[in-house]
């Protein structure tokens, strides 16, 4: 059988630098916002080019407290409008709801499935404020062209980058020129759950920003509201990373890179190989604005794909197999019509990438779909 995703062969790499790192922990015993958070915090922001981090307790918090973190700063305020993609994971539009804010949820470019710049244009009016934009499965969203319409309208720009830990954008223009993710916008969240491109081994996110004042509010946010132990300034959150966890992804974060580059050489073979007129694979300019956080493409009748998938041994998984407006927790969206997004997710389905796969298991993926 070849494993969607083998998380113990991903981290069974970094065992004893784990343990050891483990043990310093152990010995230190500072288990809450210690030497390891602020560690990571600063290998972070360093590594995505940011003068800030913030490291939460998971992507979704860290999508949430920068909403509220806005709100606190009087940049935001309840009842806003937020442009979100209808074709996302299910955590960008409750980071929206949580904040007491109101999303609006827009269709994808049909190439990239993320924001279409045309639709977004559409759904602009007085009460739109910000817009979130997710890099989704890895691929960058289009962030020069939502950078400008912003700047045009004096509106915020989020990033989702939950599924693009080290994309870097391709473009001449200066301005954004080699730029990662975490740093095409006003801020950026990220989620390090196990199975992200820097995953830990349970769950974690942050915050990065170039806003001393959003940095400021976010670091208290998720901290009880509190700067110094039981004084709190402001009503906030338990919502912290962990410091084990950040020791692990300090030690994960010296190998993003590399693995990413072995994400991208896998789905430029699968590209390359994979012939079958049945299957559409997904669009890729073979920059690095794309670190193949999953290996998506669409097929018509999914339920006989898988079924054929199954019989031949070979994982995959579904990103995401009902959108989010209909879902039954978001039933005041059910009215909503989006088509091309209701499209995509009765399509998709994501084949194995990973860092750890083999030649010999890239072969056979690519073997089995050319004989479906």
């Amino acid at each position: 059988m070849i494993k969607f995703l083998d998380l113990h062969k991903v981290n069974d790499r970094f065992r004893n630098e784990f343990k050891a790192a483990f043990s310093k922990s152990l010995d230190a015993s500072n288990y809450i916002l210690g030497e390891n958070v602020s560690k990571f915090e600063s290998e972070f922001a360093q590594y995505c080019g940011t003068a800030y981090c913030i490291g939460t307790a998971n992507g979704l918090d860290a999508l949430t407290l920068i909403l509220k973190g806005y709100i606190q700063i009087g940049k935001l305020k309840k009842g806003d409008k937020i442009i979100v993609p209808a074709n996302t994971f299910i955590a960008t539009i409750l980071s929206v709801l949580h904040a007491e804010l109101e999303p609006v949820l827009i269709e994808p470019n049909p190439y990239t499935y993320n924001l279409s710049i045309e639709h977004v244009e559409k759904a602009l009016d007085e009460n739109v404020k910000a817009i979130i934009m997710v890099h989704l499965y890895g691929q960058l969203a289009d962030n020069e062209s939502l950078m400008q319409l912003c700047k045009s309208n004096d509106l915020l720009l989020i990033e989702d980058a939950a599924q693009a830990h080290g994309a870097i954008a391709s473009t001449e223009n200066e301005n954004f020129k080699s730029l990662k993710a975490g740093n095409l916008s006003h801020a950026a969240a990220f989620s390090f759950y196990p199975s992200k491109n820097l995953g830990a081994l349970g769950d974690g996110g942050a915050v990065t920003t170039n806003d001393l004042e959003l940095f400021e509010a976010v670091s208290l946010l998720r901290n009880y509201g509190s700067k110094e132990k039981y004084k709190n300034e402001i009503i906030g959150f338990n919502s912290r990373l962990d410091d084990l966890q950040a020791a692990f992804l300090s030690i994960k974060l010296k190998y993003l890179d590399l693995d990413n580059e072995k994400r991208r050489a896998i789905a430029k073979q699968y590209l390359e190989g994979i012939s079958n007129p049945k299957l559409k694979l997904p669009s890729y300019d073979g920059s690095h604005n794309h670190v193949f956080y999953a290996f998506v493409m669409e097929v018509e009748d999914r339920g006989s794909f898988t079924k054929f998938l199954d019989e031949h041994k070979v994982g995959w998984l579904i990103h995401y197999p009902l959108a989010p407006h209909k879902q039954n927790a978001f039933r005041q969206f059910s009215h909503l019509k989006l088509p091309l997004t209701e499209q995509i997710q009765e399509r998709v389905i994501s084949l194995p990438i990973s860092p750890v796969m083999t030649d010999e298991q890239l072969k056979t993926v690519i073997e089995v779909l050319n004989s479906y």
